[in-house]
């Protein structure tokens, strides 16, 4: 059985700080796949870099205190590939891969818009860039598993208010047909709808900490399992994590029946 855990952090540190690693140790997961660290490798003390029988490998945004993706791995990778080969990408680390035998395991995680026009024009070349890198893996001819903050709720059953939200970033159409087009064009596989074709509001994985967002569950599923279809057909159990909060994310594991070579 292959575990495979991701979490959006909201800063490395401060989930740290809030027993994020002590969770993680006890969770018997083979890869943790982690995003939005908001450090630089001088930043990360032993016990964030190599928490119990993990260690940390990391892609570091140039921009201090900003984004920032790593994968943290119970067994040693057989190699691990930061970027995607452009650097307009590559400078915001976006995207770390870690290569076990025949299996990909890669952290991901895709802009936001939120924070005005100008960013939602990088989200959007972001897309741009992304997408044949995606097509391009799915022709590798290997099992890949795509673990991350997408900041895209592909549907209306997807997040609680969907129709006050389909102006803003995260629920725009162009955002939405994109990702169909991952699904649909390229073959990917939302991997949590495969188990869970029905579920919404137990579904959510990320919260504003504006209002009581939290309190009244009023969230949006942006962080997903995107895999090969090989891989996703074995998919076995789902769980987001959500008695505790580590950040404005919870953590979503899902078990494969799928050995680790």
């Amino acid at each position: 059985m292959l575990k495979i855990i991701t979490l959006n952090l909201n800063g490395i540190r401060s989930a740290s700080r809030k027993d994020f690693f002590k969770w993680m140790a006890r969770q018997r997961a083979d890869a943790v796949c982690v995003q939005e660290i908001k450090a630089q490798a001088a930043d990360l003390t032993e016990v964030i870099r190599a928490p119990g029988r993990f260690r940390g490998h990391f892609h570091y945004a140039e921009k201090k205190g900003y984004s920032g993706v790593g994968v943290y791995c119970r067994r040693a990778p057989d190699r691990v590939i930061e970027g995607v080969g452009v650097r307009e990408v590559d400078s915001e680390g976006r995207t770390l891969r870690a290569d076990f035998g025949a299996l990909s395991v890669i952290s991901v995680y895709l802009p936001s818009g939120s924070a005005g026009p100008h960013r939602q024009r990088a989200k959007f070349r972001f897309m741009d860039l992304f997408f044949p890198y995606l097509k391009k893996l799915a022709a590798e001819g290997r099992e890949v598993l795509l673990c991350g903050d997408w900041n895209i709720a592909h549907k209306e059953i997807d997040l609680k208010n969907w129709r006050s939200n389909q102006k803003n970033s995260g629920f725009l159409p162009e955002e939405r047909a994109w990702l169909t087009r991952v699904f649909d064009e390229l073959g990917w596989v939302d991997v949590y709808r495969r188990l869970h074709p029905d579920a919404t509001g137990a579904a959510y994985t990320w919260w504003s900490n504006r209002g009581q967002a939290w309190a009244g569950n009023v969230g949006w599923r942006i962080d997903y399992h995107i895999a090969t279809p090989r891989l996703a057909a074995t998919a076995r159990r789902a769980a987001i994590y959500k008695a505790k909060r580590f950040s404005d994310h919870a953590p979503l594991s899902i078990e494969y029946d799928y050995p680790l070579a």
